[in-house]
């Protein structure tokens, strides 16, 4: 533990395990969210119902936060980038982060009985998947995988909440959405790659092993395949396509940076953070495409 952090207050120990002081990680859940319920509305949804989207992906991913630090809590320690997380470095006791970890999931819960019966049964379903995800290192090759389901979950519930019902446009969307999370949560990890293969975890980075870059550049592909697929099936005009091809031109870019093996590790997170980006040029292009 850090001075800095042994000084800190309580309320920034909670700020730090909930990771609202990094908001890239809770604005890319909170993306699929809005894509959704912008698409499954033609572009003008309930704005309500967009705050309850909003603010149940900011509930959800505090949760995942939480339980994802519980399970780590003897890993981190041995792992430079998360050595300082507060349940890792005991700056904050573990029945401080069950506690926290009960109010956030209280919250999505609460945000969750505002919506219709399969909204809200679809929550229901991705909590194992959001309580599941970090053990899945322990024994799954591909964890990043199980982290990808919990995004499309937000694709599913938000859609849903809109039409009552799940349609093949939803289903493009959905795997849209998983594939680009592949895409750039391996990205993440390979900036932990020699961490993890110290501790013993598994990763879809060290899985794809030297093709890292090129099954991130083919989890691009495959997104933006299904997403014109989706462009075409919604009829959406010419603002989805641009932005769309705006979005490929900075995958094309990431694949090729991602190349080189000795690019530096604050690459990698500048990757992952530019995916946030790209996300809402997307958004963009999605709610322009009906609206003009």
């Amino acid at each position: 533990m850090t001075q800095s952090t042994i000084n800190e207050p309580t309320w920034q120990k909670v700020i730090r395990l909930l990771r609202w002081d990094k908001p890239a990680g809770r604005l890319i859940l909170m993306i699929p969210a809005l894509w959704a319920v912008f698409l499954s509305a033609e572009g003008n949804p309930p704005i309500p119902l967009v705050g309850v989207m909003i603010l149940g992906t900011l509930a959800t991913s505090a949760a995942g936060c939480v339980v994802n630090d519980f399970w780590d809590k003897d890993l981190d320690p041995q792992v430079d980038r998360t050595k300082n997380r507060p349940l890792a470095s005991r700056a904050l006791s573990v029945r401080v982060g069950i506690v926290i970890f009960a109010i956030s999931l209280a919250c999505a819960a609460v945000l969750a009985f505002y919506l219709n019966t399969l909204s809200f049964w679809l929550c229901v379903a991705a909590v194992p998947f959001i309580i599941c995800y970090p053990l899945a290192k322990r024994v799954f090759p591909v964890p990043q995988l199980v982290l990808s389901l919990c995004w499309g979950f937000a694709v599913l519930i938000s859609w849903s909440a809109v039409t009552a019902n799940i349609t093949t446009a939803t289903w493009f969307l959905w795997g849209a959405t998983v594939a680009w999370t592949l895409g750039f949560d391996t990205v993440y990890a390979m900036s932990d790659r020699e961490d993890d293969l110290k501790v013993g975890i598994n990763s879809s980075a060290i899985f794809f092993g030297n093709y890292a870059a090129e099954a991130v550049g083919f989890f691009y592909v495959i997104t933006s395949i299904l997403m014109a697929y989706l462009g075409r099936s919604l009829a959406l005009e010419l603002p989805f396509w641009a932005c769309l091809a705006i979005a490929n031109a900075i995958w094309i870019w990431q694949y090729i940076l991602l190349r080189n093996p000795d690019l530096p590790r604050s690459e990698y997170g500048n990757i992952f953070s530019q995916n946030v980006a790209i996300g809402f040029i997307l958004l963009t292009g999605m709610i322009l495409g009906y609206l003009i």
